[in-house]
């Protein structure tokens, strides 16, 4: 009966959580009318921080309907964003106060940028682009809910040269403005899926050929004994959690990472870099060797 109630308190918190992110998120786009003038069309998502934005208009400046730069920005900062700027369709000089009360924090670095973005890929269209890769690496992620960690997960996955990051659309992060300046620029490059059922979607990576490997502290398998120079989904769970049961038990192999210390587990932020940094460490072995071919 007690654990029945800590379920029940469980997701009548989870479900306040939501409301009060969707609530923050109408109040930036609310903030960012007020600054533009009142007007009403509105990008799809604002990003803040040096990296975010340098990185967005470098790789996507089509997509940023307008920079807001900080008006008495230092030099240094400047020169960091100038050849970004360059590409920039429209920058708006702002105050601090104004560009805190667009972003909701003072952590801006004295820019922001207005995005209108296509949203994440569909799942057909993610199965396409796996489709015409060799030896995909596909990062999936069942259930993270910290920004930051999804962020970094981001940023290690563009990184690693990740084909595609799955994630459960209605048990994950979104990518917010958080996410977007945690991930340094990735989250607006990076291929993303948001699956409505992920186990749904692992079983079609495996029908597209993919050995799921999922991280588990219990395997008796170690993380370095798996062959990853094939294609590969990695599967790792939430923060606490781990896997869900269902999604565990579609893996082909379930992997441990050797712990030594008196910390009995990670952050799946720095659970996830070790996991695909070895996956490059393999492929970059079997690419040396005679009859292989170069890793991607």
């Amino acid at each position: 009966m007690a654990s029945l109630r800590a379920r029940v308190a469980a997701k009548a918190l989870l479900k306040t959580l939501e409301r009060t992110r969707r609530e923050r998120k109408k109040q930036r786009a609310r903030r960012a009318a007020a600054v533009c003038g009142g007007e009403r069309q509105m990008p799809q998502r604002l990003i803040y921080g040096i990296h975010p934005v340098r990185q967005i208009l470098l790789a996507k400046a089509g997509s940023v309907e307008r920079v807001y730069l900080q008006s008495d920005l230092g030099d240094e900062r400047q020169a960091r964003l100038a050849d970004a700027l360059s590409r920039a369709a429209r920058v708006m000089r702002v105050s601090a106060d104004e560009l805190e009360k667009l972003t909701g924090t003072t952590k801006h670095q004295g820019v922001a940028a207005l995005v209108a973005e296509s949203g994440p890929l569909s799942e057909g269209a993610a199965r396409d682009l796996l489709a015409g890769v060799d030896r995909p690496l596909v990062l999936a992620l069942d259930g993270v809910q910290d920004p930051r960690n999804f962020g970094a997960c981001l940023r290690t996955a563009d990184a690693a040269g990740v084909d595609l990051v799955v994630v459960a659309r209605h048990r994950n992060v979104d990518v917010t403005p958080v996410v977007s300046k945690v991930a340094a620029g990735a989250a607006e490059t990076q291929a993303i899926v948001q699956v409505s059922n992920l186990v749904r979607f692992l079983e079609t990576l495996k029908s597209q050929g993919l050995w799921l490997v999922g991280t588990d502290d219990a395997a008796d398998t170690s993380l370095y004994d798996v062959d990853l120079t094939t294609g590969i989904a990695l599967v790792l769970g939430a923060e606490g959690e781990g896997l869900r049961h269902l999604t565990s038990e579609r893996c082909d192999h379930r992997v441990r990472l050797p712990m030594h210390g008196t910390v009995s587990s990670l952050n799946v932020a720095v659970a996830t870099g070790i996991c695909l940094y070895e996956c490059l460490r393999q492929r970059s072995v079997a690419s040396r060797l005679p009859g292989t071919r170069p890793v991607r």
